[in-house]
């Protein structure tokens, strides 16, 4: 049976090619909540898009499917029991095969709690993207965020050399010590600006100020909060 078809727009797009570097593989849910987690299970990630889901389906490559929509001009999408079909202004017209939604690693259901975080901040678009291109550029395994009792940093270094080359800036105040570490290449947000709050239980939560967009990234496990 086929279901109404259905555009996708542009800043559905960004935010799926986003969730495509956390899981190559997504099963979407009926409604307008896009939800993905890494196969490690150490990063989830969550968006209300403008579109609403006609149905549950899954898909095993996520960028093949973006890169199938992308050969059609202003394309029209239909939900079908076992496949999309797409076609366009120009006629062109195709078939994408959903996959059993059992062989990807999908989200469970509750998002986790942060309520009693102890580390918050804002994290603008800035700080957050020259830290980032520090870390890569200088090909630093960590970003760390540091109190030191007056100050919270955001540092990306190498916490198991002491000589390493170091990138940091000031992102707020804390009466707090702590060291809540995330790997590198678990921060794979979309840009803007977020706030952020860090439980010491071992999990921090970064919400878009700007659009519904948030991602839940497990520190690491020699982070301290306290020490």
């Amino acid at each position: 049976m086929e279901i109404n078809d259905m555009k996708i727009c542009n800043e559905t797009v960004d935010v799926l090619r986003n969730f495509s570097t956390i899981n190559p593989s997504i099963a979407f849910s009926e409604g307008s909540v896009l939800r993905t987690i890494s196969e490690q299970k150490n990063i989830l990630a969550q968006a209300t898009v403008a579109e609403s889901f006609p149905r549950d389906f899954a898909v095993y490559e996520l960028n093949t499917l973006l890169g199938f929509i992308s050969l059609f001009e202003d394309p029209d999408i239909a939900f079908n029991d076992s496949h999309l079909t797409i076609d366009d202004v120009n006629s062109r017209t195709g078939n994408f095969t959903y996959t059993d939604a059992n062989m990807i690693t999908t989200p469970p259901e509750k998002n986790i709690d942060v309520s009693s975080a102890e580390v918050s901040f804002v994290l603008s678009e800035d700080d957050y993207k020259d830290v980032v291109k520090a870390a890569h550029q200088l090909q630093l395994p960590e970003i760390v965020v540091a109190g030191d009792g007056k100050q919270i940093k955001l540092i990306a270094s190498d916490m198991k050399n002491t000589s390493s080359n170091v990138f940091s800036c000031i992102v707020g105040n804390t009466d707090a010590n702590f060291n809540m570490i995330f790997r590198t290449e678990n921060l794979r947000f979309m840009n803007g600006e977020y706030n952020v709050s860090i439980s010491s239980k071992g999990v921090g939560h970064f919400k878009n100020a700007n659009c519904e967009l948030e991602y839940w990234v497990a520190t690491e496990a020699d982070s301290s909060y306290g020490a």
